[in-house]
C-alpha cells in the first residue's frame, strides 16, 4: 500500500508541476507581448520626435528665408524713399523753370509791343 501511495505522491507532484509549467508559460507570453507592445509603442513615439524635429528644421529654414525676403523688401523700400526725394528735387526744378519762362515770355512780348 506503501508503494500505491508513493505513485500517487509523484503522480501529484508531476501534475502541480505540470500546471505551474503551464502558467509560468502563460505569464512569460504575457511578458513578451506587453514587451513587445511596449517597444512598438516606444517606436512610434521615436518616429514622431524625429518627425516633429524635421517639422522644426523646416520651419526654421523657412524662417530664414522669410527674414531674408524681408530684409530685401526693406532695402528696396528705403531705394524708393531715395528715388521718391529725388524726383520730388527734379519736380521743384522744372516747376520753378517754367514759371521762369513763363516771367521771359511774359517780358518778350512786352519788349516786343
Amino acid at each position: 500500500a506503501g508503494r500505491g501511495e508513493g505513485k500517487m505522491a509523484a503522480g501529484g507532484t508531476a501534475d502541480a508541476q505540470a500546471r505551474f509549467g503551464h502558467s509560468v508559460k502563460g505569464l512569460l507570453t504575457e511578458k513578451v507581448t506587453s514587451c513587445g507592445t511596449d517597444v512598438i509603442a516606444l517606436t512610434k513615439q521615436v518616429l514622431k520626435g524625429s518627425r516633429s524635429a524635421e517639422l522644426l528644421g523646416q520651419a526654421a529654414r523657412n524662417m530664414v528665408m522669410q527674414e531674408d525676403a524681408i530684409l530685401h523688401s526693406e532695402d528696396s523700400l528705403r531705394k524708393m524713399a531715395i528715388i521718391t526725394t529725388h524726383l520730388q528735387y527734379q519736380q521743384e526744378a522744372i516747376q520753378k523753370n517754367v514759371e521762369q519762362s513763363s516771367n521771359l515770355q511774359d517780358q518778350l512780348s512786352h519788349l516786343l509791343k
